[in-house]
């Protein structure tokens, strides 16, 4: 309970009078309120009171209180707030109703206003309860509950690349939302990116629940960067509200690119901008094609189960492969694109011939040397396949995407 002093009075109590409820969306409404404090038949305290008689009625104390009685679903972010007219506040006190101590808060020079100073609790409902004088010194007590924001309605989000992770410079940040964001100005508001190297971005959404951000070159290596993502009470849309706060930083490491080009049937591994190693490969053939442009690691498995099935394939079909485990595994897409060694009957086709199914196939020193070499964020750039890119939504296919257009993605 706050009380405005710690002075001992004794005063006649009188009974609301009326309470009346205004607004509309639950949570923002506010509670309006008289109290006749010279109302006949009030009740009086069984105390005598010390106060004089007044010279003339006291005006009835009018309040205003946000939020209002029994709303449900209030932001936990929003302020309770007290407003006080043709009065004083003599005590406030707010607190969850099945206990917990009091939500700190201010009360105004002239004692007519309260304020509370910290952010509320999900899931909780609170009690506001109050005490207001009068003119004359007289005092009512009145009282009044709310709900803040239950699970159903809390939206959260979960970022890449992790905290304090090092990545290559082709890693885009990605955040994934567990409510569709239909208020994408005020998410992104939300969200601030900066770098050591000052590098300006800016978000692409893939969907409404997955947002991409990039620089409009690739980070600057051995660069830091912060993601603070202030997200509590940020309104998602229909009735979504950001339940956290985090902050994320991740390291930048050096440049490692990998150049693969169709008509040499080579990869040029270039170490911050020089070219230390050579190796043949093999593309995907005919019918099924290596996507070109720029294709960012995405994870990496010393061996990974590779089906048929998983691209479409059902035994019988002409391009239908047995099952195996793929050994130096670096996935490139979503789709299934991935740099490995190639099997032990398609090693005479590197440097030659496309034989796969759309995947980078490497000898077993290439594949090793690769997967030791390459992390997530590193990119591969792969040239004169005579097919488009991977798309931005492929795994992080964002570097394909001319900068303009990345860059002004309606988002409405």
């Amino acid at each position: 309970m706050q009380e405005k002093s710690s002075r001992k009075r004794r005063f006649v109590l009188a009974a609301a009078a009326g309470v009346l409820l205004i607004g509309g969306a639950a949570g923002v409404a506010a509670a309006t309120g008289v109290f006749d404090t010279e109302a006949p038949g009030a009740q009086q305290s069984t105390t005598p009171t010390q106060s004089p008689t007044p010279s003339e009625p006291a005006v009835p104390v009018a309040f205003t209180a946000e939020p209002a009685d029994n709303a449900a679903e209030v932001n936990p972010a929003s302020t309770p707030v007290l407003k006080v007219q043709n009065g004083t506040i003599e005590s406030v006190s707010l607190a969850p109703k099945s206990g917990g101590g009091d939500v700190a808060g201010e009360l105004s020079a002239n004692d007519s206003e309260w304020t509370a100073s910290e952010p509320l609790e999900f899931n909780t409902e609170y009690t506001f309860a109050f005490t207001l004088a009068d003119t004359n010194g007289n005092t009512t007590k009145g009282s009044q509950t709310f709900h803040t924001v239950t699970p159903p309605n809390e939206a959260n989000a979960f970022m890449a690349p992790m905290d304090k992770s090092v990545v290559g410079v082709g890693h885009p940040i990605e955040i994934n939302f567990s409510e569709p964001v239909l208020n994408k100005p005020a998410v992104e508001a939300a969200i601030t990116v900066t770098s050591t190297s000052a590098q300006t971005g800016a978000f692409y959404w893939i969907s409404d629940t997955k947002a991409r951000y990039r620089p409009e070159t690739f980070w600057e290596p051995n660069s830091t960067v912060t993601v603070d993502m202030k997200l509590f009470g940020v309104d998602f849309g229909n009735s979504m509200i950001g339940n956290f706060n985090e902050t994320r930083t991740f390291q930048v490491h050096n440049s490692r690119v990998a150049v693969v080009d169709n008509l040499t049937k080579t990869m040029q591994v270039f170490i911050d901008g020089q070219l230390t190693r050579s190796f043949p490969i093999t593309l995907g053939d005919a019918e099924w094609p290596s996507p070109s442009g720029y294709q960012v690691v995405m994870s990496q498995h010393e061996t990974l189960p590779f089906r048929a099935e998983s691209i479409g394939l059902k035994p019988g079909d002409p391009a239908y492969y047995e099952p195996f485990d793929a050994s130096w595994a670096s996935r490139l897409t979503n789709s299934g694109v991935f740099v490995h060694q190639a099997l032990p009957g398609a090693l005479g086709a590197l440097g030659v011939i496309n034989v796969s199914h759309g995947c980078i196939g490497m000898s077993p020193e290439g594949a090793k040397y690769f997967y030791d070499t390459f992390e997530p964020g590193d990119l591969v750039q792969v040239l004169n396949t005579e097919v488009g890119p991977a798309a931005v939504w492929d795994g992080y296919g964002d570097w394909n995407m001319p900068w303009a257009e990345y860059s002004t993605q309606p988002k409405a």
